[in-house]
């Protein structure tokens, strides 16, 4: 008999937080390992030991420089901001050059110390 192994990228798949907070209470009460919790649930350890170290830095915040999962997702955020702010100062500056022939210099002012 022949077996086939399919070494092709596997699908991404998301979990509910509380699947995750489950699956990191199962490893740790140290009855068994990342690997056969892993195992056990089909995840891959990486995935399953990254929940396990977040986990750890959320329930205690230190000043290796960590973030915490809400600081992850504020910082995600305010990214998202920034990115969306340059992209309408952008659109406004052409918008000035476009309307006057040249660039405003009250506007050009404005941004100059801003990049």
């Amino acid at each position: 008999m022949r077996q086939e192994v399919f070494m092709g990228k596997r699908q991404r798949r998301r979990f509910t937080e509380e699947f995750k907070q489950e699956a990191v209470r199962l490893c740790l009460r140290h009855d068994r390992s990342i690997g056969q919790v892993a195992r056990e649930l089909d995840l891959t350890e990486s995935a399953l030991r990254r929940w396990v170290t977040q986990s750890a830095i959320d329930r205690h915040p230190t000043s290796t420089g960590a973030l915490t999962t809400a600081e992850q997702t504020e910082l995600r955020t305010l990214r998202r901001d920034v990115r969306v702010l340059r992209e309408e100062r952008e659109i406004l500056k052409k918008a000035a050059v476009n309307s006057t022939g040249q660039c405003n210099s009250v506007f050009a002012s404005l941004t100059a110390g801003v990049a």
